[in-house]
């Protein structure tokens, strides 16, 4: 029987394939160039991974400088948030580690991919759909902790993380990253008032002026 592939190998070569492909993107990669790059061969590269996609998505997979593991590290280290200020803080934290440079310097690879696996999902599968899904039931949780029904929930998770999804694109096309930064923080502006539980008391309007 052949011998499994090495599973610290495996992931020292998908940490090197993250490299490869955040510096020189998709548009013109291929297998033998990345192997040649590697110091190894494209048939030893299919024999781990099996094809280039699977190999592509796995080493983003494992990149633990993703915003969605940071997200999660704060809720598994500090708790989910019990008023709407700490949930504004919780959002503040994840849009500021979109900015740490090694993330932003992944970003257009993300979107590549994430156009690729649109196009063509039988090659790269539903990679935007599993990365909008797994925001989505994320902040749906955190909303559900804090007290909101699972409707109301769901409808502000999803609108946090679509609006935050087009943020994040934009400035890739326009470099305006301090106006998506003004942009998100007017976004929680706009949204903070709402945040309290579906069975608190309704926030009382001020009086209208005549």
């Amino acid at each position: 029987m052949p011998r499994p592939p090495d599973p610290a190998k495996r992931r020292h070569l998908l940490d090197r394939v993250r490299e490869y492909v955040l510096q020189h993107g998709l548009s013109d990669f291929s297998v033998r160039r990345l192997a040649q790059a590697l110091g190894t061969s494209d048939r030893m590269l299919l024999y781990y991974f099996g094809s280039k996609e699977r190999m592509i998505t796995e080493a983003l997979a494992v990149y633990e400088r993703r915003p969605l593991l940071r997200a999660r590290e704060i809720l598994e280290n500090v708790g989910p948030p019990t008023d709407a200020a700490g949930l504004r803080r919780l959002m503040e934290d994840t849009w500021r580690h979109f900015s740490d440079p090694d993330v932003r310097a992944s970003l257009p690879l993300y979107l590549e991919i994430m156009s690729a696996g649109v196009l063509h999902p039988d090659r790269y599968g539903p990679i935007l759909s599993d990365s909008l899904t797994a925001w989505t039931d994320l902040l749906a949780a955190v909303f559900r902790d804090f007290g909101m029904d699972q409707g109301r929930a769901a409808t502000q998770a999803t609108l946090l993380t679509d609006a935050v999804f087009g943020l994040l694109v934009a400035p890739l096309v326009d470099d305006h990253w301090d106006r998506a930064d003004a942009a998100f923080a007017a976004l929680l502006d706009s949204l903070e008032p709402g945040w309290h539980p579906a069975t608190a008391e309704p926030v009382p309007r001020p009086p209208a002026v005549r």
